[in-house]
Parts: structure tokens; sequence; C-alpha cells
């Protein structure tokens, strides 16, 4: 069992449900999953930089990522229905917890200049995104071996039902919110 999960059980659930806005332990929010989605535009011109954010997403996530490719074409872009634009990965349970404790206690400390997320970034049903601008922070990637700095974007996502009672528990996971 990862720590952040022990932790939410043992402590962060009982405090939510004895502030008396829970009745029952069902109530309580909690997280259902972790998507990873890193658009890699340029494998249009060049696929190889495609595998390289696939090995990156690989290491990040601790497994394999699926490749999402256009759903419809665009002529500007020169994107065909169909062609490969990024890759994404979803991570529950124990692969969750213990990628959302490196993020939170290991990457956001290594974010050049952080001063904290936004607050401001729930979707109004309780769920939350956050965007990087450079897998170099994850202590997994190795510098030397990148070919590019590529961003992704992290979307929590929650069974609260407002963005008060996401907030409330993001906070008592350890997300270190912008006053």
């Amino acid at each position: 069992m990862a720590r952040l999960e022990k932790q939410y059980l043992s402590d962060i659930r009982p405090k939510l449900l004895k502030d008396d806005r829970y009745e029952s332990v069902m109530e309580v929010p909690k997280l259902i999953k972790v998507t990873i989605n890193m658009g890699v535009g340029e494998a249009v011109q060049t696929p190889k930089t495609l595998e390289a954010a696939v090995s990156d997403l690989t290491q990040i996530a601790g497994q394999k990522p699926i490749i999402t490719k256009a759903r419809k074409s665009i002529s500007n872009f020169k994107l065909r229905q169909g062609m490969p634009i990024g890759c994404s990965v979803t991570l529950r349970r124990q692969k969750m917890f213990e990628f959302l404790d490196r993020l939170i206690n290991v990457v956001m400390p290594r974010i050049r200049d952080f001063r904290g997320v936004s607050p401001k970034s729930f979707d109004g049903r309780g769920n939350y995104n956050l965007g990087l601008k450079e897998q170099l922070v994850f202590p997994e990637i190795d510098y030397d071996k990148i070919d590019k700095v590529r961003g992704m974007t992290v979307s929590i996502t929650t069974t609260a039902k407002t963005d008060d009672e996401a907030r409330l528990l993001l906070t008592e996971l350890g997300m270190p919110f912008r006053k």
C-alpha cells in the first residue's frame, strides 16, 4: 500500500468524516484516477519524437502509455484523421497514489520559481487539472538523453461533487495551492 493511500485511509478520511459534512464513509470524496497526457504536435512531421515522448511518459508513470490519434483532419496543421499526435496514460489505485506522492513531494519542489499550484484549475465537478512545462522535473528522466523539452497535463479525477470538496481533499493530501 502506498504511503499517501495509508495517510488517506488512516488520517484524511476520518478527519473529513468528523467535520459533519458527510454521514457515511462512502460519501467522503476519494481519488478515482490520474491521467497524464503529453501532446506531441511535431509527430506529424517527425514520428521519432512520438517514440521519445512515449519512453519519457513510460518512465514517469511506470506504465506504458497509449498513443492518441487525431479525431479529425485539419488542413492548416497538415493533420489527417487517425494520425498519431500524442500519448496518454491513466493511473489507478496503487500507481495513482505513488505518482501523486512523487508529484507533490518530489517534483513540485524541483519546479523553478514554484509558488504553488493554481486553486482555480478545477472544472466545476470536483476534478483538478495541472500543467507542467517540462518533463525534466521528474527524477526518473535523465537530462542527457532528452532530445526536446515537452510539457504535459495531469488530470486528477475525484468523487467530490463540488470544487470546494475536491480542494479540501487535495489540500489534505498535501497539494500546495497558491494563497
